[in-house]
């Protein structure tokens, strides 16, 4: 199982670094694992809704090849999706391999979030929490996450 985080914006501060390359490291025994990083939309300070809209359309179009690549199970990572536990998202990673999909792709948006045909495109949309988190921690909690999974699925007492 191929398992990819695409993600809107880079991670700045070499803390956040540190840890998706920790965490990185250890899913590696179980499954290749990448993290791909796509340019985040200008946007002004104050923009209106229809900036907002171009700017998520503009991201989605670099999103697009993911969302199409073949055998892929897409996941978008978004404020309005279901709240799932650590043991449903190992269930969902296992399934999607068990029904015959090669990859897993989590889809992270910019501060504006995902746009609505990236949203679509998914078979599932996740929720991290009800509270607003920066995407810099959600790219780092989502990879612990999935090292979580895995081990639950390996049968790893990492998880407790």
């Amino acid at each position: 199982m191929n398992i990819s985080i695409i993600a809107v914006g880079k991670l700045k501060e070499s803390f956040w670094r540190e840890a998706i390359a920790e965490y990185s490291k250890r899913i590696s025994r179980f499954s290749h694992f990448e993290i791909i990083e796509l340019p985040e939309s200008r946007i002004s300070d104050n923009p209106s809704d229809a900036e907002i809209f171009s700017g998520l359309e503009n991201e989605a179009k670099l999103m697009q090849s993911f969302l199409e690549k073949k055998g892929s199970y897409n996941i978008a990572m978004c404020v309005e999706g279901k709240p799932i536990s650590s043991e449903e998202l190992a269930r969902e990673i296992d399934s999607a391999g068990v029904n015959g999909y090669s990859s897993v792709n989590f889809f992270i948006g910019s501060s504006y979030g995902l746009s609505d045909s990236v949203k679509k495109s998914c078979k599932l949309r996740i929720s991290m929490s009800r509270m607003t988190l920066p995407h810099q921690l959600t790219r780092v909690v989502l990879t612990e996450q999935v090292y979580r999974a895995m081990t639950i699925n390996a049968g790893i007492r990492y998880h407790k």
